[in-house]
């Protein structure tokens, strides 16, 4: 096993999602929990699928900007969007789905940001989690 590059740590404290508070162990994080409207809560403060949505956007857009430097291949006016949903099972529990989707602009062919794209989704250690546990859908578009 390789060594260890970070660990973080959050406590979740109340009621969870239905108005408990989730802290991370510097403080940078305090935030209180709603469930959504959709899902008869009363809305009004973020939701675990939002922070996992966030930390999946930012570090598959960092993954992306490292496999494109690893190839040389310059990426302007990129964006990446996380969406997470929430469905029911079968058995009545829930389930996560997802959908990346990638915009790269500075005349890149769709060809090669798909490229980058698949890379990325390879080295992201979000993805890499998920893989197999959760459909995700890639899209990838370019200006």
């Amino acid at each position: 096993m390789s060594a260890t590059l970070y660990t973080t740590t959050a406590t979740s404290t109340g009621e969870g999602r239905a108005g408990g508070r989730a802290v991370t162990d510097d403080g940078l994080l305090d935030l209180t929990l709603a469930i959504p409207k959709s899902m008869g809560g009363p809305g009004g403060a973020t939701n675990p699928e939002q922070l996992f949505a966030a930390g999946w956007a930012s570090c598959f857009h960092s993954g992306l900007k490292m496999v494109a430097a690893q190839q040389k291949t310059p990426v302007t006016d990129s964006t990446v969007t996380a969406d997470v949903w929430i469905t029911k099972t079968d058995e009545g529990g829930l389930a996560l789905n997802a959908a990346i989707r990638v915009h790269i602009g500075g005349g890149i062919t769709q060809e090669a940001a798909e490229a980058l794209v698949a890379a990325a989704h390879q080295v992201c250690p979000y993805s890499v989690a998920t893989r197999g546990n959760l459909p995700v859908d890639l899209t990838t578009t370019v200006a």
